[in-house]
Protein backbone atom coordinates (compact mmCIF):
# COMPACT_ATOMS: atom_id res chain seq x y z
CA UNK A 1 0.00 0.00 0.00
CA UNK A 2 0.99 3.46 -0.91
CA UNK A 3 1.78 5.78 1.90
CA UNK A 4 2.83 9.19 0.15
CA UNK A 5 -0.01 10.55 -2.09
CA UNK A 6 1.09 10.88 -5.56
CA UNK A 7 3.01 13.79 -6.87
CA UNK A 8 -0.28 15.71 -8.43
CA UNK A 9 1.12 17.08 -11.39
CA UNK A 10 2.01 13.38 -12.50
CA UNK A 11 -1.31 12.14 -11.42
CA UNK A 12 -3.29 14.76 -13.21
CA UNK A 13 -1.14 14.08 -16.95
CA UNK A 14 -1.64 10.48 -16.57
CA UNK A 15 -5.64 10.90 -15.98
CA UNK A 16 -5.38 12.98 -18.83
CA UNK A 17 -3.35 11.11 -21.12
CA UNK A 18 -5.56 8.00 -21.34
CA UNK A 19 -7.82 7.75 -24.07
CA UNK A 20 -11.08 9.00 -22.61
CA UNK A 21 -12.45 5.49 -23.11
CA UNK A 22 -10.14 3.68 -21.00
CA UNK A 23 -10.95 5.55 -18.05
CA UNK A 24 -11.89 3.49 -15.02
CA UNK A 25 -12.38 5.22 -11.84
CA UNK A 26 -12.94 2.46 -10.22
CA UNK A 27 -9.92 1.03 -9.62
CA UNK A 28 -9.05 0.57 -5.76
CA UNK A 29 -5.39 1.63 -5.81
CA UNK A 30 -6.54 5.33 -7.65
CA UNK A 31 -7.85 5.79 -4.41
CA UNK A 32 -4.98 5.17 -2.13
CA UNK A 33 -2.91 7.53 -3.57
CA UNK A 34 -5.91 10.05 -4.51
CA UNK A 35 -5.25 10.47 -7.71
CA UNK A 36 -8.88 9.31 -8.90
CA UNK A 37 -9.86 13.17 -8.87
CA UNK A 38 -7.91 14.01 -11.81
CA UNK A 39 -9.81 11.37 -13.15
CA UNK A 40 -13.57 12.20 -11.95
CA UNK A 41 -11.99 15.73 -13.50
CA UNK A 42 -11.88 14.70 -16.84
CA UNK A 43 -14.76 13.27 -17.09
CA UNK A 44 -16.91 15.91 -15.86
CA UNK A 45 -15.59 17.88 -18.68
CA UNK A 46 -15.43 15.45 -21.16
CA UNK A 47 -17.85 12.57 -20.65
CA UNK A 48 -20.19 13.39 -17.71
CA UNK A 49 -22.00 10.31 -18.40
CA UNK A 50 -19.48 7.68 -19.27
CA UNK A 51 -19.59 4.31 -20.27
CA UNK A 52 -17.14 2.61 -18.07
CA UNK A 53 -15.36 -0.48 -18.80
CA UNK A 54 -13.76 -2.15 -15.69
CA UNK A 55 -11.39 -4.96 -16.27
CA UNK A 56 -11.81 -6.36 -13.01
CA UNK A 57 -14.98 -8.91 -13.17
CA UNK A 58 -16.63 -7.63 -10.13
CA UNK A 59 -17.18 -4.30 -11.80
CA UNK A 60 -17.55 -5.24 -14.65
CA UNK A 61 -19.66 -2.44 -17.24
CA UNK A 62 -21.05 0.33 -15.68
CA UNK A 63 -22.18 4.02 -16.34
CA UNK A 64 -19.85 6.63 -14.36
CA UNK A 65 -22.21 9.79 -13.38
CA UNK A 66 -19.64 12.03 -12.09
CA UNK A 67 -21.38 15.84 -12.31
CA UNK A 68 -23.54 17.30 -9.80
CA UNK A 69 -26.98 17.87 -11.53
CA UNK A 70 -26.69 14.29 -13.36
CA UNK A 71 -26.23 12.72 -10.25
CA UNK A 72 -29.05 13.88 -8.37
CA UNK A 73 -31.32 13.63 -11.74
CA UNK A 74 -30.77 9.68 -10.65
CA UNK A 75 -31.01 9.81 -6.88
CA UNK A 76 -33.96 11.07 -6.62
CA UNK A 77 -35.91 8.92 -9.10
CA UNK A 78 -35.84 5.74 -7.42
CA UNK A 79 -39.23 5.29 -9.85
CA UNK A 80 -36.24 4.25 -12.46
CA UNK A 81 -33.08 4.09 -10.71
CA UNK A 82 -33.60 0.95 -8.18
CA UNK A 83 -31.27 0.51 -5.35
CA UNK A 84 -32.49 -3.18 -4.27
CA UNK A 85 -30.47 -5.79 -3.69
CA UNK A 86 -32.02 -8.22 -5.51
CA UNK A 87 -31.46 -5.56 -8.45
CA UNK A 88 -27.74 -5.59 -7.83
CA UNK A 89 -27.84 -3.15 -4.82
CA UNK A 90 -26.03 -0.06 -4.01
CA UNK A 91 -22.27 -0.80 -4.30
CA UNK A 92 -20.30 -1.48 -7.94
CA UNK A 93 -19.24 -4.59 -7.07
CA UNK A 94 -21.70 -7.25 -8.34
CA UNK A 95 -21.95 -10.69 -6.15
CA UNK A 96 -23.90 -13.37 -6.54
CA UNK A 97 -27.67 -12.82 -5.25
CA UNK A 98 -26.97 -15.44 -2.37
CA UNK A 99 -23.90 -12.89 -1.23
CA UNK A 100 -25.78 -9.73 -0.68
CA UNK A 101 -26.80 -7.58 1.93
CA UNK A 102 -30.32 -7.18 1.97
CA UNK A 103 -30.31 -3.70 4.36
CA UNK A 104 -33.19 -1.09 3.63
CA UNK A 105 -30.78 1.42 1.92
CA UNK A 106 -30.66 -1.54 -1.02
CA UNK A 107 -34.85 -1.78 -0.94
CA UNK A 108 -37.30 0.16 -2.99
CA UNK A 109 -40.28 1.36 -1.67
CA UNK A 110 -42.52 -0.02 0.33
CA UNK A 111 -40.13 -2.02 2.09
CA UNK A 112 -37.23 0.75 2.35
CA UNK A 113 -39.39 2.76 3.94
CA UNK A 114 -41.22 0.81 6.64
CA UNK A 115 -37.78 -0.81 7.50
CA UNK A 116 -36.16 2.89 7.57
CA UNK A 117 -38.78 4.58 9.60
CA UNK A 118 -37.87 1.80 12.41
CA UNK A 119 -34.92 3.01 13.26
CA UNK A 120 -35.29 6.68 12.99
CA UNK A 121 -36.27 7.61 16.14
CA UNK A 122 -32.98 6.45 17.43
CA UNK A 123 -31.36 10.31 15.70
CA UNK A 124 -34.95 12.34 16.46
CA UNK A 125 -34.31 15.54 17.50
CA UNK A 126 -35.11 15.34 21.32
CA UNK A 127 -32.90 11.72 21.21
CA UNK A 128 -30.09 13.88 19.99
CA UNK A 129 -29.89 16.19 22.48
CA UNK A 130 -30.21 13.41 25.32
CA UNK A 131 -26.98 12.10 23.83
CA UNK A 132 -25.07 15.36 23.17
CA UNK A 133 -24.00 15.47 26.75
CA UNK A 134 -22.53 11.62 26.90
CA UNK A 135 -20.69 12.62 23.13
CA UNK A 136 -19.08 15.13 24.63
CA UNK A 137 -17.62 13.53 27.96
CA UNK A 138 -16.24 10.79 26.09
CA UNK A 139 -14.48 13.10 23.45
CA UNK A 140 -13.23 15.18 26.03
CA UNK A 141 -12.07 12.56 27.38
CA UNK A 142 -10.46 10.69 24.49
CA UNK A 143 -8.53 14.40 23.58
CA UNK A 144 -7.64 14.70 27.73
CA UNK A 145 -5.84 11.16 27.15
CA UNK A 146 -3.77 11.73 24.07
CA UNK A 147 -0.12 12.17 24.08
CA UNK A 148 2.17 15.57 23.65
CA UNK A 149 5.29 15.73 22.05
CA UNK A 150 5.21 12.44 20.19
CA UNK A 151 3.53 10.76 16.98
CA UNK A 152 0.56 9.10 17.47
CA UNK A 153 -1.72 7.70 14.51
CA UNK A 154 -5.03 9.84 15.03
CA UNK A 155 -7.18 7.34 13.00
CA UNK A 156 -6.52 4.76 15.36
CA UNK A 157 -6.45 7.25 18.98
CA UNK A 158 -9.23 9.32 18.14
CA UNK A 159 -11.28 8.60 14.67
CA UNK A 160 -12.00 4.80 15.65
CA UNK A 161 -12.37 5.28 19.60
CA UNK A 162 -15.07 8.03 19.08
CA UNK A 163 -16.77 6.70 16.86
CA UNK A 164 -16.86 3.06 18.19
CA UNK A 165 -18.08 4.17 21.35
CA UNK A 166 -20.92 5.92 19.70
CA UNK A 167 -21.94 2.61 17.39
CA UNK A 168 -21.61 0.82 20.79
CA UNK A 169 -24.39 3.17 22.33
CA UNK A 170 -26.12 3.27 19.74
CA UNK A 171 -26.48 -0.94 19.68
CA UNK A 172 -26.29 -0.91 23.24
CA UNK A 173 -23.55 -3.06 23.04
CA UNK A 174 -21.17 -4.06 25.47
CA UNK A 175 -18.24 -1.47 25.93
CA UNK A 176 -15.50 -4.25 25.80
CA UNK A 177 -16.00 -5.39 22.62
CA UNK A 178 -16.74 -2.61 21.12
CA UNK A 179 -13.83 -3.07 18.57
CA UNK A 180 -15.76 -5.92 17.01
CA UNK A 181 -18.23 -3.28 15.74
CA UNK A 182 -14.84 -1.41 13.67
CA UNK A 183 -13.58 -4.80 12.35
CA UNK A 184 -17.15 -6.50 11.28
CA UNK A 185 -17.50 -2.50 9.39
CA UNK A 186 -13.77 -3.26 7.67
CA UNK A 187 -14.90 -6.74 6.44
CA UNK A 188 -18.43 -5.43 5.11
CA UNK A 189 -16.61 -3.19 2.91
CA UNK A 190 -12.90 -4.23 2.28
CA UNK A 191 -12.21 -5.13 -1.43
CA UNK A 192 -10.78 -8.82 -2.12
CA UNK A 193 -7.05 -8.15 -2.27
CA UNK A 194 -7.62 -6.06 1.11
CA UNK A 195 -10.09 -8.90 2.62
CA UNK A 196 -8.51 -11.90 2.17
CA UNK A 197 -4.73 -10.49 0.13
CA UNK A 198 -5.64 -11.46 -3.05
CA UNK A 199 -8.11 -10.22 -5.95
CA UNK A 200 -10.56 -13.24 -5.51
CA UNK A 201 -13.87 -12.53 -5.42
CA UNK A 202 -14.75 -16.12 -4.63
CA UNK A 203 -12.42 -16.14 -1.65
CA UNK A 204 -13.41 -13.12 -0.32
CA UNK A 205 -17.31 -13.13 -0.45
CA UNK A 206 -16.36 -16.80 1.89
CA UNK A 207 -14.57 -14.81 4.36
CA UNK A 208 -16.95 -11.94 4.62
CA UNK A 209 -20.28 -14.51 5.11
CA UNK A 210 -18.07 -16.46 7.67
CA UNK A 211 -17.29 -12.96 9.40
CA UNK A 212 -20.65 -11.31 8.78
CA UNK A 213 -21.92 -14.48 9.94
CA UNK A 214 -20.07 -14.23 13.45
CA UNK A 215 -21.18 -10.82 14.08
CA UNK A 216 -25.16 -11.92 13.54
CA UNK A 217 -25.15 -14.67 16.01
CA UNK A 218 -23.80 -11.72 18.33
CA UNK A 219 -26.46 -9.37 17.24
CA UNK A 220 -29.28 -12.25 17.72
CA UNK A 221 -28.14 -12.83 20.94
CA UNK A 222 -28.64 -9.30 22.27
CA UNK A 223 -31.87 -9.55 19.70
CA UNK A 224 -33.18 -12.50 22.01
CA UNK A 225 -32.68 -10.45 25.41
CA UNK A 226 -34.48 -7.40 24.05
CA UNK A 227 -37.38 -9.02 22.23
CA UNK A 228 -38.81 -10.28 25.65
CA UNK A 229 -37.73 -7.10 27.68
CA UNK A 230 -39.39 -3.95 27.40
CA UNK A 231 -38.83 -1.47 24.47
CA UNK A 232 -35.64 0.64 24.99
CA UNK A 233 -34.37 3.20 22.39
CA UNK A 234 -31.47 1.55 21.18
CA UNK A 235 -31.01 0.36 17.68
CA UNK A 236 -31.45 -3.43 18.30
CA UNK A 237 -34.49 -3.08 20.30
CA UNK A 238 -36.10 -0.33 18.12
CA UNK A 239 -35.93 -3.57 15.33
CA UNK A 240 -36.99 -6.36 17.81
CA UNK A 241 -40.19 -4.43 18.80
CA UNK A 242 -41.15 -2.66 15.42
CA UNK A 243 -44.12 -4.68 13.22
CA UNK A 244 -41.65 -3.62 10.19
CA UNK A 245 -38.54 -5.23 11.41
CA UNK A 246 -39.12 -7.78 14.79
CA UNK A 247 -39.90 -10.84 12.11
CA UNK A 248 -37.26 -10.11 9.80
CA UNK A 249 -35.34 -13.15 8.50
CA UNK A 250 -31.61 -14.00 9.18
CA UNK A 251 -30.47 -12.47 5.82
CA UNK A 252 -32.32 -9.58 6.31
CA UNK A 253 -31.33 -8.84 10.17
CA UNK A 254 -27.70 -9.16 9.43
CA UNK A 255 -28.07 -7.07 6.43
CA UNK A 256 -29.67 -4.54 8.46
CA UNK A 257 -27.17 -4.70 10.96
CA UNK A 258 -24.51 -4.25 8.60
CA UNK A 259 -26.00 -1.04 7.23
CA UNK A 260 -26.17 0.38 10.28
CA UNK A 261 -22.79 -0.62 11.94
CA UNK A 262 -21.09 1.28 8.59
CA UNK A 263 -23.59 3.74 8.44
CA UNK A 264 -22.91 4.80 11.88
CA UNK A 265 -18.44 3.99 11.51
CA UNK A 266 -17.04 4.54 8.15
CA UNK A 267 -18.47 7.80 7.32
CA UNK A 268 -18.28 10.01 10.54
CA UNK A 269 -14.52 7.68 11.72
CA UNK A 270 -12.92 9.29 8.12
CA UNK A 271 -14.40 12.86 8.30
CA UNK A 272 -12.77 13.47 12.06
CA UNK A 273 -9.77 12.16 9.96
CA UNK A 274 -10.31 13.94 6.74
CA UNK A 275 -11.10 16.88 8.93
CA UNK A 276 -7.81 17.28 10.39
CA UNK A 277 -6.49 16.86 7.14
CA UNK A 278 -8.07 19.29 5.67
CA UNK A 279 -7.05 21.82 8.25
CA UNK A 280 -3.60 21.08 7.71
CA UNK A 281 -3.78 21.88 4.07
CA UNK A 282 -5.64 24.67 4.45
CA UNK A 283 -3.99 26.54 7.79
CA UNK A 284 -5.49 29.53 7.21
CA UNK A 285 -8.99 27.96 7.83
CA UNK A 286 -7.72 27.09 10.53
CA UNK A 287 -6.77 30.54 11.68
CA UNK A 288 -10.02 31.78 10.64
CA UNK A 289 -11.49 29.00 12.98
CA UNK A 290 -9.50 29.98 16.12
CA UNK A 291 -10.12 33.80 15.43
CA UNK A 292 -14.11 32.70 14.90
CA UNK A 293 -15.51 29.47 17.10
CA UNK A 294 -18.92 29.79 15.80
CA UNK A 295 -17.88 29.43 12.37
CA UNK A 296 -17.46 25.17 13.26
CA UNK A 297 -21.31 25.31 12.34
CA UNK A 298 -20.69 25.86 8.64
CA UNK A 299 -17.04 24.35 8.79
CA UNK A 300 -19.06 20.97 10.04
CA UNK A 301 -20.93 20.07 6.60
CA UNK A 302 -17.97 21.71 4.86
CA UNK A 303 -15.94 18.84 6.00
CA UNK A 304 -18.32 15.71 5.07
CA UNK A 305 -18.50 18.01 1.15
CA UNK A 306 -14.87 18.14 1.36
CA UNK A 307 -13.99 14.16 2.08
CA UNK A 308 -17.24 12.68 1.09
CA UNK A 309 -16.41 9.75 3.00
CA UNK A 310 -18.62 7.67 0.85
CA UNK A 311 -17.42 7.55 -2.75
CA UNK A 312 -20.16 6.22 -4.73
CA UNK A 313 -23.27 4.92 -4.84
CA UNK A 314 -24.83 2.53 -7.26
CA UNK A 315 -28.47 2.09 -8.86
CA UNK A 316 -29.95 -0.15 -11.32
CA UNK A 317 -32.07 1.31 -14.40
CA UNK A 318 -35.40 -0.32 -14.44
CA UNK A 319 -36.68 0.97 -17.87
CA UNK A 320 -34.52 2.37 -20.97
CA UNK A 321 -34.30 5.78 -20.00
CA UNK A 322 -31.92 9.15 -21.08
CA UNK A 323 -29.33 10.72 -18.64
CA UNK A 324 -27.42 14.16 -19.79
CA UNK A 325 -28.05 12.96 -24.15
CA UNK A 326 -27.08 9.29 -23.00
CA UNK A 327 -29.42 6.54 -23.47
CA UNK A 328 -28.83 4.23 -20.65
CA UNK A 329 -30.83 0.83 -21.13
CA UNK A 330 -32.94 -1.35 -19.21
CA UNK A 331 -30.60 -3.46 -16.78
CA UNK A 332 -27.89 -1.18 -16.88
CA UNK A 333 -25.58 -0.33 -13.94
CA UNK A 334 -25.32 3.25 -13.14
CA UNK A 335 -22.82 4.73 -10.55
CA UNK A 336 -23.23 8.31 -9.01
CA UNK A 337 -19.99 9.13 -7.97
CA UNK A 338 -20.49 11.59 -5.18
CA UNK A 339 -16.79 12.28 -4.39
CA UNK A 340 -17.14 14.00 -8.19
CA UNK A 341 -20.11 15.79 -7.77
CA UNK A 342 -19.18 17.36 -4.73
CA UNK A 343 -16.08 18.58 -6.55
CA UNK A 344 -18.45 19.62 -9.82
CA UNK A 345 -16.77 23.42 -10.60
CA UNK A 346 -20.18 24.59 -12.37
CA UNK A 347 -22.05 24.30 -9.16
CA UNK A 348 -19.44 25.08 -6.21
CA UNK A 349 -16.73 27.28 -6.69
CA UNK A 350 -13.24 26.66 -6.07
CA UNK A 351 -14.45 23.33 -5.05
CA UNK A 352 -10.82 21.77 -4.39
CA UNK A 353 -10.33 24.15 -1.27
CA UNK A 354 -11.41 23.17 1.96
CA UNK A 355 -13.41 26.84 2.65
CA UNK A 356 -15.28 27.25 6.66
CA UNK A 357 -17.41 29.79 6.03
CA UNK A 358 -18.56 28.83 2.31
CA UNK A 359 -22.16 31.14 1.88
CA UNK A 360 -23.69 27.59 1.03
CA UNK A 361 -21.91 25.25 3.15
CA UNK A 362 -24.81 22.41 2.76
CA UNK A 363 -24.69 22.53 -0.99
CA UNK A 364 -23.54 18.71 -0.91
CA UNK A 365 -24.38 15.31 -1.95
CA UNK A 366 -21.93 13.06 0.47
CA UNK A 367 -25.31 12.43 2.29
CA UNK A 368 -27.04 11.24 -0.97
CA UNK A 369 -30.61 12.89 -1.79
CA UNK A 370 -34.06 11.46 -2.14
CA UNK A 371 -35.36 8.57 -0.29
CA UNK A 372 -31.82 6.89 0.67
CA UNK A 373 -30.48 10.25 2.15
CA UNK A 374 -28.28 9.52 5.24
CA UNK A 375 -30.48 9.01 8.21
CA UNK A 376 -27.86 9.59 10.71
CA UNK A 377 -26.51 12.30 8.85
CA UNK A 378 -27.34 15.03 11.92
CA UNK A 379 -25.51 12.75 14.16
CA UNK A 380 -22.69 12.66 12.16
CA UNK A 381 -22.46 16.49 12.00
CA UNK A 382 -23.03 16.19 15.36
CA UNK A 383 -19.71 14.57 16.65
CA UNK A 384 -18.12 16.69 14.50
CA UNK A 385 -19.42 19.27 16.10
CA UNK A 386 -18.44 18.59 19.37
CA UNK A 387 -14.91 16.89 18.38
CA UNK A 388 -14.07 20.75 16.85
CA UNK A 389 -16.13 22.33 19.44
CA UNK A 390 -13.50 20.55 22.17
CA UNK A 391 -10.16 20.40 19.59
CA UNK A 392 -10.21 24.43 19.55
CA UNK A 393 -10.85 24.40 24.06
CA UNK A 394 -7.49 22.43 24.00
CA UNK A 395 -5.28 22.43 21.28
CA UNK A 396 -3.66 25.77 19.16
CA UNK A 397 -2.56 23.49 16.76
CA UNK A 398 -2.31 19.51 16.06
CA UNK A 399 0.34 19.01 13.07
CA UNK A 400 0.25 16.68 10.90
CA UNK A 401 3.51 15.01 10.52
CA UNK A 402 3.24 12.79 7.70
CA UNK A 403 1.01 11.72 4.69
CA UNK A 404 -2.12 10.03 5.41
CA UNK A 405 -2.28 6.30 4.27
CA UNK A 406 -5.66 5.66 2.63
CA UNK A 407 -7.75 2.49 2.83
CA UNK A 408 -7.85 0.47 -0.99
CA UNK A 409 -11.48 1.17 -1.73
CA UNK A 410 -13.27 2.35 -4.31
CA UNK A 411 -16.50 3.22 -1.79
CA UNK A 412 -15.37 4.00 1.86
CA UNK A 413 -12.90 6.78 1.07
CA UNK A 414 -11.14 6.77 4.10
CA UNK A 415 -7.93 6.37 6.37
CA UNK A 416 -5.92 3.81 8.01
CA UNK A 417 -2.81 6.06 9.28
CA UNK A 418 -2.79 9.92 10.08
CA UNK A 419 0.41 10.60 11.52
CA UNK A 420 0.06 14.05 14.19
CA UNK A 421 2.10 15.02 16.78
CA UNK A 422 0.54 17.72 19.59
CA UNK A 423 3.27 20.50 20.62
CA UNK A 424 3.40 20.95 24.34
Amino acid sequence: MSTATANPTDARQRAYSLPLESLDPSDPALFVDDSVVHYFERLRREDPVHRTHSPNPIFGDFWSITKYNDIMAVDTNHHVFSSDWSQGGITIGDRPINERFQMFIAMDPPKHDVQRKAVSPIVAPGNLANMEALIRERTRFVLDGLPRNETFNWVEKVSVELTTLMLATLFDFPLEDRRLLTYWSDVATAVPEVLVGVADPELAAKKRLQEMGKMAEYMTRLWNERVNAAPKTDLISMLAHNPATRNMGPVEFMGNCVLLIVGGNDTTRNSMSGSLLAMSRHPEEWAKLRANPALVDSMVPEIIRWQTPLAHMRRTALADTELNGKKIRKGDKVVMWYLSGNRDESVIDQPERFIIDRPRPRQHMAFGFGIHRCVGNRLAELQLKILWEEILARFPVIEVVGEPVRVRNNFVRGYSELPVRIPG
